[in-house]
C-alpha cells in the first residue's frame, strides 16, 4: 500500500506575502528556489520517495498551481493551517503524511527516516535538535522550542497515523483560535503544564503525556539526523540560505 500525502501550501497574505513579492509570483508556494517553484520541488521529492501515494495540496487559490499540481488533488485551504489539516483529513483519512510547500530542501531520505520511526504512535512530529541544526547549518537562525531535556526546531513533517490524530488537530485548532488569549490557552493546556514550561521544568515526555491526556492520542517527537531538515523558506534570509545549501548538493 502507498501512503497518502497532504501538502499545506496556504499563505494568508497571497500576493502581498513578502516572499511572493520578492519572487514576483502570485503566491508564496510558487516562489522560485534555484529556478524551480518551491511547491514543484516538494512534489518532485514526494514523487521520488518510495511508498508514498496520492498527493493532496491545500491552497487558497487552486487555479494558481494548475500548471504544476500534476495529478495531485487540490483542495481550497481554510483560514488557518489547523483548519486546513482538519478539512483535508476528512477527505484523505489516516494514515497520511503531512508536509508544507515551503520545505524547499526536502529530501526523500528525510521522509524515509521519519516514517521509519513512527511505530506505536497516533501522531508523530519530525524535529531537529538544536545541536544538530547548529552542526549542519551553523549560519542559520531558527526558532527553538525549549524543554528541559531538549531544544528543537520543527521540520514540517507530520505523521497522522490513526483517527486519534484528528483529536490533536482539534486541540491545535482550539489553541490557534485562542492564540491572542493566553489565559484561555493556559486553561486548555493546564496551568501546571504551563508553569513547568515557564520554569524550564517541562520535558518532552511530560509534554507528550499531557497531549495524550487531553486528546487520547499517543504523540511522539522524532528527531531527524540532518539539521538541514529544519530549514524552510519563511523569510528572505531563508531563501538565500536554501539556495546556498541546494548549490552545495550533487546535481
Amino acid at each position: 500500500m502507498t501512503l497518502p500525502v497532504l501538502v499545506l501550501a496556504g499563505s494568508r497574505d497571497g500576493e502581498q506575502d513578502i516572499l511572493a513579492q520578492l519572487g514576483k509570483v502570485s503566491h508564496k508556494a510558487l516562489l522560485p528556489v534555484r529556478g524551480e517553484p518551491m511547491l514543484g520541488r516538494v512534489l518532485r521529492t514526494l514523487d521520488a520517495t518510495p511508498g508514498l501515494g496520492p498527493v493532496t495540496i491545500s491552497i487558497e487559490a487552486p487555479a494558481c498551481i494548475r500548471d504544476i499540481a500534476g495529478t495531485a488533488q487540490v483542495l481550497k485551504a481554510a483560514p488557518s493551517p489547523s483548519e486546513s489539516v482538519a478539512e483535508a483529513l476528512a477527505h484523505i483519512g489516516t494514515p497520511c503524511l503531512v508536509t508544507t510547500a515551503d520545505h524547499a530542501l526536502l529530501r526523500p531520505e528525510w521522509i524515509t527516516e521519519f516514517l521509519g520511526k513512527t511505530a506505536n504512535c497516533d501522531l508523530a512530529v519530525g524535529v531537529a535538535l538544536k545541536a544538530t541544526v547548529e552542526r549542519d547549518v551553523p549560519n542559520t537562525k531558527r526558532t527553538y522550542i525549549r524543554l528541559s531535556d531538549m531544544s528543537f526546531s520543527g521540520c514540517n513533517l507530520f505523521w497522522m497515523g490513526t483517527p486519534r490524530a484528528e483529536a490533536v488537530v482539534e486541540l491545535w485548532k482550539r489553541l490557534q483560535k485562542d492564540r491572542k488569549r493566553p489565559l484561555k490557552m493556559a486553561r486548555t493546556l493546564g496551568f501546571g503544564t504551563l508553569l513547568r514550561a515557564l520554569l524550564g521544568r517541562l520535558d518532552s515526555r511530560a509534554l507528550c503525556q499531557r497531549i495524550e491526556a487531553l486528546t487520547g492520542a499517543r504523540v511522539r517527537l522524532v528527531p531527524l539526523s540532518d539539521g538541514q531538515a529544519a530549514v524552510d523558506v519563511d523569510k528572505p534570509a531563508d531563501l538565500i540560505l536554501a539556495e546556498e545549501l541546494l548549490a552545495q548538493r550533487p546535481s
